[in-house]
């Protein structure tokens, strides 16, 4: 399905606060809580007014962390591509699990995220299933073989549940939207995003220029330009109240109307 775009310049952002310096990647999560990843590897938890909340230090243990997912506040997923790794820590970011994928002969996962109950929503490129795992590391479900159900299997670089959907985003092709069961619902031509997410039924992601917005079950794809300073920015996510931008190795929290 193709969205109907609709361009807007009413919104504006005001500069809130400088929240880190020598950041290299950062996340928040529903509750406002600030995920950041500095140089020297660490992760720093810190609540809404900016207070620490706690510190992982054992970040490179595993190589390169590839994503880190906080859809569930009480729980943070680290994903390591290289060595096919999960680890889990709870909301003090100590660890509880960790969990290799090799193990259960998954070699080639590029994306995975938090499920409704719980367990880990994992994508088999070899299989082109859906697959929830355990914290144990066992398979508890999958899909069937996407490319039996859909013209074209999604690569997807995000995987998002939300509101009884699986989104699966890849840039290149668009929105795959699943139930929990892995049928297949619909598919929405949103391509060429980068820092996709979800929040309640509304997508959002950006490219080069734009911020864009699209609510599911309309046709209406709005556009938001980026103001031009933040044209360079690393990483940008937006959040009901706030829209944070990692340029420079600074993270700046901005609101918006």
């Amino acid at each position: 399905m193709a969205a109907q775009s609709i361009s807007t310049t009413d919104t504006f952002f005001v500069f809130n606060k400088l929240a880190g310096e020598q950041v290299i990647d950062f996340t928040v999560d529903n509750l406002g809580n600030l995920y950041i990843i500095n140089s020297t590897g660490q992760i720093k938890k810190m609540g809404p007014d900016g207070d620490s909340i706690a510190v992982f230090n054992n970040v490179r243990q595993y190589g390169k962390l590839y994503l880190m997912d906080v859809a569930n506040p009480l729980r943070v997923l680290l994903y390591y591509r290289d060595f096919g790794t999960i680890v889990v820590l709870d909301r003090f970011l100590n660890t509880r699990a960790t969990i290799d994928l090799r193990k259960q002969q998954l070699f080639q996962v590029n994306a995975i995220g938090q499920s409704y109950d719980n367990n880990i929503w994992v994508y088999d490129e070899l299989e082109s299933k859906l697959k929830r795992v355990g914290e144990d590391g066992r398979i508890i479900d999958q899909s069937t073989d996407f490319r039996l159900i859909v013209d074209t299997a999604p690569s997807p670089q995000f995987i998002v549940d939300q509101n009884r959907l699986v989104y699966l985003y890849d840039s290149l092709k668009g929105v795959y939207l699943f139930d929990y069961y892995g049928a297949f619902k619909n598919r929405i031509q949103l391509k060429g995003w980068t820092d996709f997410t979800v929040i309640g039924n509304v997508m959002f992601g950006r490219d080069a220029g734009m911020l864009y917005r699209y609510e599911q079950g309309t046709l209406n794809l709005q556009n938001y330009p980026i103001p031009a300073a933040m044209r360079d920015a690393q990483k940008i996510k937006i959040t009901p109240g706030n829209l944070y931008v990692l340029r420079n190795n600074r993270l700046e929290v901005y609101s918006y109307r």
